[in-house]
């Protein structure tokens, strides 16, 4: 079998603001056909690593490397739009580039919300706009489907169902996932791999590995066995080379809720 060929990758990446350190020696991989989720504690780095992807960030140290040619569809984590602006749907997806409007119905029918085109924006529900905001990214024909947090507002069936959609998306179009998520109990059935990340990368690897590792077991607590992704991040340990937890670090405690 041919090795599937790598879409993204950054390679010991470090970033810093105004002196304090966000990334530090970081490594992701995204290659085609893969889904790739980022799971970590608000201010972990998360956003910023995305961002690199984007190419809207440089890197202080470090490679970030991307495919020639490579189409990137983005799906941010929310866009406020004003209740005053006369917009429908389809109109929406119209400002975001010069695609069709057969391109732009045949987008929001890949994800199930054909029925909206015609609707104000500002009327459709929280889980109804997700789904366009997936629309305008597929209009872009990714080859790399980046999508921070993009269950968010969405209640729990709407969640396992957008879901199992990002991975039919993936199944049909052949692309690559980057994906940021606070979901894990339902987002690892979608996934192939995983970044734990809080600043440097705690641990990595298939789902059911890093449920197993002790660095997964820290950021999630005593829910991590119960698949419950509420985030009890005590960072108060030192990995080895393996990944392993080595020793208390008593200089640096804290906790985050998601």
């Amino acid at each position: 079998m041919t090795p599937a060929k790598i879409l993204a990758e950054a390679s010991g990446v470090d970033v810093t603001f105004s002196g304090n350190t966000v990334l530090s020696n970081v490594d992701l991989v995204v290659r085609e056909r893969e889904i790739v989720t980022l799971i970590g504690p608000n201010g972990s780095g998360k956003s910023t690593l995305v961002k690199l992807v984007l190419g809207l960030l440089e890197a202080d140290r470090g490679r970030v490397f991307l495919r020639p040619g490579l189409r990137i569809g983005y799906m941010p984590q929310r866009l406020v739009i004003d209740d005053a602006l006369p917009l429908t749907v389809e109109r929406f997806l119209a400002l975001g580039g010069p695609a069709a409007r057969r391109a732009r119905l045949a987008a929001l029918g890949e994800v199930a919300v054909a029925r909206l085109a015609d609707t104000p924006i500002q009327k459709i529900s929280g889980g109804e706009m997700q789904r366009v905001l997936l629309a305008r990214a597929l209009l872009r024909e990714p080859d790399l489907l980046v999508l921070d947090e993009p269950a968010q507002g969405v209640d729990m069936t709407g969640q396992a169902e957008l879901f199992k959609l990002i991975t039919d998306i993936r199944d049909r179009r052949g692309c690559g996932v980057l994906m940021v998520s606070h979901d894990l109990h339902l987002v690892m059935a979608s996934t192939d791999s995983v970044v734990c990340l809080n600043h440097h990368v705690c641990c990595t690897g298939h789902p059911e590995t890093v449920t197993r590792h002790p660095a997964y077991l820290e950021l999630f607590g005593p829910l991590a066995t119960e698949g419950l992704a509420v985030y009890t991040h005590r960072h108060d340990h030192r990995h080895g080379t393996d990944g392993r937890v080595v020793e208390p670090d008593h200089t640096d405690s804290h906790g985050d809720h998601a």
